[in-house]
This record gives structure tokens, C-alpha cells and sequence, in this order.
């Protein structure tokens, strides 16, 4: 694996290159900053993740589990300072359904409009809550979104078709790439087989009881979709400390959090969830994919005997 890798990784085209004129191909960052649960702490630590070197964002319009306007004020707050440009961070947020969502915490839209509608309500509040700056006058035409997943199918394949289409109809001008999350793979491949706009990322749980999510890794590996990993942490203390990870964090001089990261990258067009708080941390793990990638150089006999071990401890065979 090339120390590129280590980096970022290249994104399908949001539309085929037949279309006219064609859409650019983007990148996503290896970390993508994780706001779920921040409350009132969300501004301070998206401010606090992009001046420690997080390039990616990840939040959803749902008031529930998110504050999204928070994460734009963060995100503002670092591009206002000169910490970083608007083009160089990925923002990703989710539409999230009815079903998701809590009337008390708000919404941001009428539940009893339609899909469509709905959708778009959802778009139009993200839009205002990621923008770049608080210029009004340029800020309309400018704002995007590099990414908006579906938090989840719909309860009906139908329905999450309805949604798919509303959602394609941004792309590539206000949204450059569509995702989905908390999917099963006949629902990715209906979409793959139907939509025009086909998925650039899937985010889904990485723990055992969907054991370690390999059918669906390996189908988004084959259509070249990035699966974006999150629980890898909080769901596998197994993984974290068990002794094929502790191996290579001992070699590389890395945590066994951030060495688990760094297998878990391997495994090939994935990207991972970090929701720390801890600017340390931050810092760590933003260092350690750069440091495995090098050692890994250095000796790559080591490194495929730990990628092997710690992929039959996940179950995956080699291929």
C-alpha cells in the first residue's frame, strides 16, 4: 500500500463520464471528525479537530444524536481564522427520515409533508448551517456539500428510491457525492443496479455481530465505493487489544486504538469515524496511518504478517 493511501482516497465519479459536461472526481480524507453526541461541546471540538489536522467531517440533520448548526459554526470558526479553506475540508452530512428523528428535539422539516419534500427541507437547513461564511450575498451560490448520505433505507425500497431521486437532483452543483448508511447489501445493490447517481460511500457499523461488515466491504471494494467505518472502537474492545494489534503498536510506536485504525484502513477503500475530544488524540491519530505507512515500507514482510493475522481474526480470508 502506497503512503498515498495513508491519506486520502479517491472517490468515484458522482456522475459517469459520458454525462455532459462530465463531474471532477474528489477525495476523502482517511478521518472523517465524528459530531454525533458533542451537544453543546460540538462548536469548540470541530474548531478544535481542524486545527489538529482533520480534513473531514461527519454530521447529520438530526437534532436527536447532532447539532449540525454547531458544526457550522466550528467549521466557520476555522476558515474565518485562516486555520483552513472551505475547499479543503470534506463536509458530509445525512438526511434522516421520520422514523429517526425525535418531535421534541426538532426537525428539519414537517414530518407529514412527503419524502421529496422532506428532503428537500433537510438539504435547504444543511446548507444554511454548513455554509462557509456568514457573507450572505455570495454565500447562496457558493455553499455545497461534498457529501449527503441517507442515515438509513427508508421503510420501503420504494420509498428510499423516492428519496435517492429528490437527492440526485443536487448532484453535482450543491451536493458532489451521495452515500447511504446503516445499509445491508441487497439495498446497495438495488441502488447501484437503479439510480442514476450511483453511491460514493457507505457508512455502516464495523463489529462483530455483522461480522465485520466483509460482504459488504468486499461488494463496495469491487464497485469502487469508500466504506466509511465507525464503532471500530467502542464495539471491538476485543480487536483493540488483542495481541495481533498490540504487535504492531508496539513495533510502530503507535496506541493499540490508533494501530486497530491503521489495520482497519487496510482492508482497502475505507475510511474511518473519530469522534475524540481529546486534542492529543487528535493529534495521535492523525500521525499514526503516516507512521505504519512507513514502517510498513520499511518492512513489508513485518507489516503482511500483521495485516494476515489480524485479517483471520476478523474472518476475512485473503484474497
Amino acid at each position: 500500500m502506497s503512503l498515498s493511501h495513508w491519506d486520502r482516497l479517491l472517490l468515484r465519479p458522482a456522475l459517469s463520464a459520458t454525462t455532459t459536461p462530465p463531474t471532477r472526481q474528489s477525495s476523502i480524507p482517511v478521518f472523517l471528525y465524528g459530531t454525533a453526541w458533542k451537544k453543546d461541546s460540538t462548536a469548540d471540538l470541530v474548531y478544535k479537530a481542524l486545527c489538529n489536522g482533520f480534513r473531514g467531517i461527519d454530521t447529520a440533520a438530526q437534532p436527536k444524536h447532532y447539532r449540525e448548526e454547531l458544526v457550522g459554526e466550528g467549521l466557520r470558526r476555522a476558515i474565518g481564522e485562516g486555520k483552513v479553506g472551505r475547499g479543503d475540508v470534506f463536509v458530509q452530512t445525512k438526511y434522516t427520515s421520520v422514523t429517526s428523528q425525535d418531535l421534541e428535539a426538532g426537525m428539519p422539516y414537517d414530518p407529514q409533508s412527503s419524502i421529496t419534500e422532506q428532503i428537500h427541507a433537510s438539504i435547504a437547513s444543511s446548507l444554511r448551517n454548513l455554509r462557509a461564511s456568514d457573507d450572505n450575498e455570495n454565500e447562496a451560490e457558493n455553499t455545497y456539500l461534498d457529501a449527503l448520505v441517507l442515515h438509513s433505507p427508508l421503510p420501503t425500497m420504494t420509498e428510499t428510491l423516492e428519496a435517492w431521486r429528490a437527492l440526485e437532483t443536487y448532484v453535482p452543483h450543491k451536493i458532489r457525492n451521495l452515500g447511504i448508511s446503516n445499509c445491508r447489501l441487497p439495498v446497495l445493490k438495488s441502488l447501484c443496479e437503479t439510480a442514476r447517481v450511483k453511491p460514493s460511500v457507505v457508512q455502516n457499523r464495523f463489529y462483530p455481530k455483522a461480522d465485520f461488515d466483509g460482504e459488504m466491504r468486499g461488494f463496495c471494494r469491487e464497485q469502487g465505493i469508500v466504506y466509511e467505518a465507525f464503532w471500530v472502537l467502542t464495539a471491538n474492545p476485543r480487536l483493540v487489544w488483542s495481541a495481533e494489534v498490540g504487535v504492531l503498536a508496539h513495533q510502530v510506536g503507535v496506541s493499540q486504538q490508533a494501530a486497530l485504525y491503521c489495520l482497519v484502513l487496510a482492508l482497502g477503500r475505507t475510511v474511518l469515524l473519530n469522534g475524540t475530544g481529546n486534542e492529543g488524540r487528535m493529534r495521535a491519530d492523525l500521525e499514526a496511518p503516516g507512521k505504519v505507512g512507513e514502517w510498513a515500507e520499511r518492512f513489508p514482510e513485518a507489516w503482511e504478517r500483521a495485516l494476515a493475522g489480524f485479517k483471520r481474526l476478523i474472518g476475512e480470508e485473503e484474497s
